[in-house]
């Protein structure tokens, strides 16, 4: 029988001190599995406690599986190489992706957004005047299509910004477009559906995940090519002809009209408009949105703040077209809105008072610099490698002219303590064929210092730069 000889302090309760000092043994091992202690009874005449104190500690530890009680038998420590085995897989897993954030030296992920520049002290003002009065309304359930002032907000905002025809009814708010297109699928059913690739591949397990079949449609330098959608026998086509993601191709009018004449060829075809970083332009003027220019209301528009604003506020809205607003009414109108009301206020007041306007504003500026500084530090590259996708959004592409692979040249950046991204990651057709055949990384800069920035791209130049020529 093991004796315990247990260091008290004032600070916390004797059973506390009790049941942590014996976990400590165990965990260390100077307690191994098998060993008996002695009973509570013993312990609290060794230690001068009451035998309640004992016994709180040792059913403390018996609760969490460090010791066992055997009838007529007394206590034992349990066999814990299992847990030991985990732990240490566990901290081996935490330990390499430590070592994994901090090798890089500058990350070009094109998932981030410029946080540092978020109107924090607008959105506590905000915040606090919504919570000010005593208002019971906000802490009801509300339309379950989401807030008509919000909705309201974001029809104004969406026909002077991105032209879109719609009345507030035909608005639906969610935390998410995961959520929105899951909504989706309810009226829509189990239809094919068609996407170019690469793309966004959330939305593409989204549809995987509800049971669609989803159809790969290979694009050319304007976006999805009408006749291989009208190939794939597809019924429902997502698209992103603003910005498509990631190739940052912009769809022109003639292939958008072709679109448009693909979804009225057919009733129940219609076409997912996906307005990714459609805010975010440097060089022309905005291009307006496909549904603009759709006039048999086959057009399924989907927007977010997750970009524009930040992540966190997980507010995202869809458009439904007539056809469709009116299945909605008769089948899935009993839907609650995911997004809290308190949220959906202070969106509603970020927008009417002109504020969200003038945060986009200010940053199109501020990606407009880090873009700029980007291209720059990458020209010495400008005879080997390609650069697509600029001039808006939040990311580039760049492509080798001298034969080099994706892997080669992610192993290469990767190397001097930069992280860029495969194509191939977006790529829902031919992924490994493709991962060999374009020889292209995304850079996204949002996240970013400009610092950074010069810094990653300077070290890729000079990497690249040294590269022995690929196969052509």
């Amino acid at each position: 029988m093991y004796e315990l000889t247990i260091p008290f302090s004032e600070k916390e309760p004797l059973y506390e001190q009790i049941y942590k000092y014996i976990k400590v043994q165990i965990r260390t091992k100077r307690l191994l599995a098998g060993t008996r202690l002695p009973s509570t009874r013993k312990l609290a005449e060794h230690l001068g406690v009451s035998r309640s104190t004992t016994q709180l500690a040792y059913d403390q530890l018996v609760a969490e599986g460090y010791l066992e009680a055997r009838p007529c038998r007394g206590y034992f420590v349990a066999k814990l190489d299992t847990l030991f085995h985990l732990e240490q897989k566990m901290e081996q897993a935490e330990e390499k992706k430590s070592g994994e954030k901090q090798r890089w030296l500058v990350d070009f992920s094109p998932r981030g957004i410029d946080l540092e520049r978020f109107p924090y002290g607008l959105w506590r003002r905000l915040s606090r005047n919504s919570l000010s009065d005593d208002n019971r309304e906000l802490f009801s359930a509300g339309e379950n299509k989401g807030d008509g002032a919000l909705r309201q907000a974001i029809c104004t905002y969406l026909y002077g910004a991105r032209g879109v025809n719609c009345r507030p009814d035909q608005i639906l708010v969610g935390a998410g477009n995961e959520y929105l297109l899951m909504l989706l699928h309810q009226l829509l059913g189990n239809q094919r559906i068609a996407m170019e690739t690469p793309t966004y591949r959330q939305a593409y397990r989204v549809f995987e995940c509800l049971g669609h079949q989803v159809i790969p449609v290979e694009m050319d330098g304007s976006g999805m090519r009408a006749d291989a959608l009208e190939a794939s026998g597809a019924k429902i086509a997502y698209v992103m002809p603003s910005h498509q993601f990631p190739t940052g191709i912009v769809m022109p009018i003639k292939r958008r009209m072709e679109l448009l004449a693909w979804a009225s060829g057919q009733e129940g075809r219609y076409l997912i408009e996906d307005d990714y970083d459609s805010e975010f332009r440097y060089k022309g003027k905005p291009v307006p949105s496909l549904q603009s220019a759709d006039t048999k209301g086959r057009v399924i528009y989907l927007g977010t703040f997750s970009r524009a604003v930040a992540p966190a506020i997980r507010v995202s809205y869809m458009m439904l077209p007539e056809s469709l607003l009116a299945l909605y009414e008769s089948s899935c109108s009993f839907y609650a809105s995911t997004v809290s009301r308190i949220d959906q206020r202070i969106l509603t007041e970020f927008m009417k008072g002109g504020h969200y306007e003038r945060h986009l504003n200010k940053m199109r500026g501020i990606y407009k610099a880090k873009h700029d500084a980007l291209l720059a530090a990458l020209f010495p590259l400008s005879e080997s490698f390609t650069v697509s996708g600029e001039y808006a959004g939040i990311h580039i592409l760049l492509k080798s002219r001298r034969g080099h692979t994706e892997e080669e040249l992610i192993q290469a950046a990767g190397s001097v303590g930069v992280r860029v991204y495969g194509l191939s990651e977006f790529d829902i057709g031919k992924q490994e064929q493709g991962k060999e055949e374009t020889g292209t990384v995304l850079l996204g800069y949002a996240s970013l210092g400009k610092e950074e920035i010069e810094r990653g791209a300077g070290l890729l130049a000079r990497i690249f730069s040294e590269l022995p020529k690929g196969k052509q």
